[in-house]
């Protein structure tokens, strides 16, 4: 019996650090949000891990069906391709911070997972003009920590309502995804980069947004960013 209350005790105990981790309604390790209020038929679309080479095609899409979007991205990736990170702001799309390298913060310590927002926070000022109050962590996967550097880049944690795991599934595929997934006050997550990557392979995500938005618009979804989308007003 003893053993077995062990068990069920480890058991629990495992259970809800994944669930603090990962689990998308999860604030345990810092204020985050995975939808908007609900009260009108929007959805937000979210791109991480850019800016890529790829990303001008996904901007183009988004341009030809006048849909803004919210775009987390990497401090690296901005050093790396500026013009192409000032294309997205300039495209009135918002910007949030997706770390500086895009590392797995698990079993990071407090000060290195600061240290990796922080530098992105800085980046993005520097190269934009903007200071992002939205966050999300590389992979979804939060720490200790995480909480502190919120509380100091005051950040406010963005998970998701539907993943599209455009990384490996192809376009009509990541399409149904979204379809499938589609309710009022929905945070969308796809990628327009692959971490730090040169040169993704981000054409099925693209692909996908020819297939998906046409549908979603005719569904009567109006596209909106994170920070519109959590706002209560109609």
């Amino acid at each position: 019996m003893l053993g077995e209350a062990v068990a069920g005790s480890v058991s629990g105990a495992a259970a809800l650090m994944a669930y603090a981790v990962r689990g998308p309604s999860s604030s345990l390790l810092g204020p985050s949000v995975y939808r908007g209020p609900g009260i009108r038929r929007s959805l937000a679309l979210t791109f991480d891990d850019g800016p890529s080479e790829g990303t001008p095609e996904i901007l183009a899409v988004l341009r030809e069906h006048g849909v803004s979007a919210t775009f987390f991205q990497c401090g690296a990736n901005i050093r790396r391709l500026p013009e192409i990170a000032r294309a997205v702001a300039e495209g009135g799309h918002e910007i949030g911070n997706h770390t500086d390298t895009h590392p797995k913060l698990c079993f990071r310590s407090p000060a290195d997972i600061e240290k990796e927002f922080s530098r992105a926070q800085e980046t993005i000022q520097d190269e934009l003009g903007r200071s992002p109050s939205l966050m999300r962590a590389p992979f979804g996967v939060r720490w200790f920590g995480f909480r502190q550097a919120q509380e100091h880049l005051n950040l406010l944690g963005v998970m998701w309502t539907v993943i599209a795991k455009d990384w490996k599934l192809d376009a009509p595929e990541v399409a149904a995804r979204l379809l499938r997934g589609a309710r009022n006050g929905g945070i969308l997550c796809l990628h327009d980069g692959r971490e730090l990557e040169i040169r993704p392979e981000t054409h099925q995500t693209a692909e996908a947004l020819r297939i998906a938005l046409p549908a979603l618009l005719e569904q009567g979804f109006r596209f909106e960013t994170v920070s519109q989308i959590l706002c209560p007003k109609n």
